[in-house]
């Protein structure tokens, strides 16, 4: 019965990591590796060194991926350090104003008034604003494919070793 309780613990956390990529309050990271722990310490502590390394470097790049996705597409787009401060702001704070929708609309519209009050024309600030678009939805792509992998990896680890 423990054990059926733990599994669901494990999933439940699984699951929760995917609703962290919608409520970016909610660490995706922390609560994957909630999972992992759950799991090695009350049911088999029988993982390798080379699956906690791996996960290790993957929790790295999902940390990672935001802020790299995000600066990559408001540069690419002609945005400047404000209007990508502010769009990684806004996500958080947009995620508790009007969720789910705030993710992306609260986001949208404060690079569209930073770069306005950095001189930018209509035209470009929402260039700038679609490309911090592009940047979030970059981001929360490749962290629902980096834990699908890690969630995936960590079901062969159980398996085979």
């Amino acid at each position: 019965m423990v054990d059926i309780i733990i599994w669901l613990l494990i999933i439940a956390s699984f699951i929760l990591s995917f609703v962290g990529i919608v409520y970016p309050i909610i660490p995706s990271p922390l609560v994957l590796w909630i999972g992992f722990l759950l799991y090695y310490f009350m049911l088999d502590p029988d993982f390798t060194w080379i699956f906690w390394t791996s996960m290790i470097v993957l929790t790295i790049i999902l940390i990672v991926s935001d802020v790299i996705a995000n600066s990559y597409f408001v540069k690419r787009y002609g945005g400047s350090k404000w209007g990508e401060r502010a769009a990684g702001i806004a996500v958080i704070i947009g995620s508790f104003l009007i969720p789910p929708f705030g993710i992306i609309i609260v986001p949208f519209v404060v690079v569209i008034i930073i770069e306005l009050i950095q001189k930018r024309t209509g035209k470009e600030a929402i260039r700038v604003a679609i490309g911090s678009l592009f940047g979030f939805l970059g981001g929360a792509v490749a962290k629902v494919l980096l834990q699908v992998v890690m969630i995936i990896w960590f079901f062969i680890a159980i398996v085979i070793w």
